[in-house]
């Protein structure tokens, strides 16, 4: 993080590639479908303010990083967002920015905001005075070519594929008549000619355009975002190759491939548009500084902030409804994630002596793994992180069904290249058409039972030594808080989502699992817990796990609501009648949650229907997924357990006075409240942004390349969310709102953290979260005030600035 933080506000770079590579780094990554994961959009604005951000996405793609004005004047017209928040976030303004009084600041909220409008590009001053859509055309011919070059096994013939995406282009291009018949003559003559490598065309591209040094960093930025997914994918993958210590020029490449389609439009609309190129020039070279407009929404969108900062404040400071028992029956520790809030609570309002816990869902083991017969590897951690460990499900004795599978395997591969490769595709439904008429209707009602599950337990391949697994076992369970009052049975609940028809169908897996569901995790933890050596070490270091205690691994299936306990994985008749009690409680549990998910879901009546939203075909909202997150809370359970915080709190169990040397505050901090973030951000960017951050209405999608989808039969590949998952036909449902983070430690081991790590500091320095100290009653009691600073709740100074105190550290 703090890498692409160093690189976030404008700056004077001497030189194209220079410039290149910062404009790069504005673009966020676009993870592939099979295993994608929610990436904060704004990621390369890390530096800088919501309202520089919106200058500058203003400046380089025309569109807003806030909801419309209106959006706000009614929750002020409803008393959800009060006067006090108002001028709570009048005061954190900058003074020299802000107006004057909260009378204006109302006033100005009124106006009528101007319309956004891009730069415009060379290709939109061609446009202009030709009359053709050179945007569009530019569009369509580098999706054609990139959906080829970047294919991941969709296409039936693999496109080609020259040492890097600029040759790889030109090898095309040369040979594409499109642009020559639409009008841009001597365009395959132009490339031809153009310099072999990409770096001496950017180059030479830049000195015809007659763009200086302080106008690259915006204009390579527009050019990028002007391609839509294609860009964020090929930041994909420069952020693979430097995980892995590599370089990748894929997206200076594609940089390139754009810059060339301008200098080519302007050679031949030179005189057409110089006057217009010079002024676009100009304003490229000047600072990104917010208009008094944008601060004015930043301030309304704080605003909306601070009320629901509010309303979370009262929801801590209730009474618990609920205590936990003194000694726990049952003990299962859930992804942090939203969809389990709602669960935990209805699973621990069915017996006092039910005790859940929260912890990222990749629970502290960052596998690579490789699935029952296949040698694909599934990185199933955080996508900040490296595999540090590797996995595969199966052992020696399963290798003759494993041969069989990868025989059964191939058959359906080939079978599904003849149903679709040219020659045979038409005789293939003319001949079998008929065949498939039942499993249409099947699929049509949803009648299809659910595949059964025939993995064999997953193993670590190759093993791990007795002093790793015992370090992993001792950091886990400090990292969850959970070092005593250990119960005989203990779940390790990984979650997933059964969905069919769906291309996005990973974006509902576990976001810390690397877009995979969490089962495979819990597993191998459980078999890591339940080892007598493991536990033995564990004493010597202060963890005594009683003797009786099994864990086990679940997985918990946030469509449906059911859970699968990996009971065989450790076969115990002592355990037999706890692991059918649990089994009980889980389907009870299942059921109250369906029940108040079936509220919110448009279309389902009563909780059965929501079970049938997984298997239905047509569904295009089988749940919400992490819409509506708006916090993430790290504290003891019995800060948050009774209190219903509606499925929009990430909720993390911590203790900071078992935390000596706050090695566990400092994981949280920069591990899953960073995820959280990033998912956090994706919802707020597609809801605010769909047409530059969002994916579009799934009614139109069509995979392309088998690593997103377009929309209808071409156009830019789309990242973000669907519409449908932000909207539910009317309205959004996911409000906007940057994450509050909610710790419960001492301010200055908080700050201590953030001094440490400038990337995630500027998180919240510039408010892209917001972050609060709990009290030694779980109350919020302290607001961070950036700089280090922290200001007290219930002290604000309506006249002036916050009043902030410096917290020695």
């Amino acid at each position: 993080m703090s890498k692409l933080a160093e690189h976030t506000t404008q700056a004077r770079t001497p030189t194209p590639l220079a410039a290149a590579e910062l404009a790069a780094r504005a673009i966020p990554p676009l993870w592939p479908l099979a295993s994608s994961v929610a990436v904060n959009p704004f990621l390369g604005q890390a530096g800088e303010s919501l309202a520089v951000t919106a200058a500058r996405l203003a400046r380089v793609a025309g569109i807003p990083v806030t909801m419309p004005r209106s959006w706000y004047l009614e929750r002020m017209s409803s008393g959800e967002i009060r006067d006090d928040d108002l001028a709570g976030a009048l005061a954190a303004a900058p003074a020299v920015f802000r107006p004057a009084s909260l009378a204006e600041l109302k006033i100005l909220a009124q106006q009528v905001a101007t319309p956004l409008r891009a730069l415009p590009t060379v290709a939109d001053l061609a446009a202009e005075v030709s009359g053709i859509d050179w945007p569009g055309l530019i569009a369509d011919r580098v999706s054609v070519w990139a959906s080829g070059y970047f294919d991941e096994g969709q296409a039936l013939w693999a496109a080609p594929r020259p040492k890097g995406a600029y040759s790889a282009w030109r090898a095309v291009a040369i040979h594409d008549l499109t642009p020559e018949i639409v009008g841009l003559r001597g365009f395959a003559a132009f490339v031809a000619d153009a310099p072999e490598r990409a770096h001496e065309a950017l180059v030479a591209a830049i000195q015809h355009l007659l763009l200086g040094p302080e106008a690259l960093e915006t204009y390579f930025h527009q050019l990028l975002m002007t391609l839509g997914g294609w860009s964020q994918f090929a930041r994909y993958r420069v952020w693979e190759s430097e995980l892995g210590g590599r370089r990748d020029e894929t997206l200076i490449e594609l940089l390139t491939i754009r810059v060339l389609w301008e200098h080519a439009l302007h050679l031949r609309y030179a005189e057409q548009i110089r006057a217009r190129w010079q002024g676009v020039r100009g304003a490229h070279a000047e600072a990104v500084v917010p208009t008094a407009a944008f601060w004015v929404d930043a301030i309304l969108q704080e605003a909306a902030e601070r009320a629901a900062q509010r309303r979370l404040a009262h929801t801590l400071a209730r009474p618990p409804q609920r205590l936990p028992g003194t000694q726990p029956v049952l003990q299962a520790a859930f992804c942090i994630d939203v969809r389990s809030e709602v669960v935990r609570r209805a699973l621990e309002s069915l017996d006092p002596g039910i005790q859940t816990l929260g912890f990222a869902g990749f629970f502290g083991l960052g596998v690579s793994h490789r699935r029952f017969a296949s040698d694909a590897s599934e990185r199933r951690l955080p996508v900040l992180l490296k595999p540090g460990l590797s996995s595969r499900s199966g052992a020696a004795e399963d290798a003759a069904r494993d041969h069989q599978m990868r025989i059964t395997a191939r058959a359906i591969r080939a079978w599904g290249r003849f149903k679709l490769a040219a020659v045979s595709s038409f005789a293939f439904v003319e001949a079998t058409g008929p065949l498939y008429v039942a499993k249409l209707l099947r699929d049509t009602l949803a009648l299809h039972d659910p595949v059964p599950d025939v993995e064999p337990p997953p193993q670590f391949d190759p093993a791990v030594d007795l002093e790793s697994r015992t370090s992993i076992a001792e950091a886990v369970l400090r990292a969850m808080s959970l070092t005593q009052g250990f119960s005989r049975l203990v779940l390790l609940v990984g979650h997933g989502a059964t969905v069919v028809n769906n291309p996005h169908a990973s974006a509902l897996q576990c976001g810390a699992c690397g877009g995979y569901s969490g089962e495979v995790n819990a597993r191998l933890l459980a078999g890591v817990l339940n080892d007598a050596a493991v536990r033995a070490r564990l004493a010597s270091r202060g963890i005594e796990i009683p003797v009786d205690t099994l864990f086990l691994g679940a997985l918990h299936d946030t469509t449906t609501d059911g859970f699968t306990l990996y009971a065989a994985d450790r076969p115990s008749r002592d355990h037999q009648a706890a692991i059918e009690q649990a089994r009980a409680w889980l389907a009870d549990a299942g059921r109250l949650t369906r029940a108040e998910r079936a509220v919110r879901l448009p279309g389902a009546q009563g909780e059965r229907s929501v079970l049938r939203r997984s298997r239905d075909w047509a569904e295009v909202r089988p749940e919400w997924a992490l819409a509506g997150c708006q916090s993430f809370i790290a504290a003891p359970r019995s800060r948050t357990a009774g209190r219903s915080f509606e499925g929009r709190a990430f909720l993390h169990d911590y203790d900071w006075r078992r935390d000596t040397g706050f090695p566990v505050l400092e994981l949280i901090l920069t591990a899953p409240v960073v995820v959280a973030s990033w998912i956090s951000l994706q919802y707020y960017g597609s809801t605010v942004a769909p047409q530059a951050f969002g994916a579009g209405n799934k009614l139109l999608h069509n995979v392309t390349g088998g690593i997103g989808v377009v929309e209808g039969n071409g156009g830019l590949l789309r990242g973000g969310l669907p519409w449908q998952s932000v909207n539910d036909g009317q309205h959004a449902v996911h409000e906007p709102l940057r994450l509050a983070v909610c710790i419960e430690a001492p301010c200055e081991a908080i700050a201590g953290v953030l001094e440490r790590h400038a990337g995630v500091r500027a998180l919240f320095d510039h408010r892209w979260l917001h972050l609060f100290a709990l009290d030694d009653q779980g109350q919020m009691a302290w607001r961070y005030a950036g700089d280090l600073k922290w200001t007290p709740m219930d002290a604000i100074d309506v006249a002036g600035a916050a009043r902030p105190f410096r917290i020695a550290v």
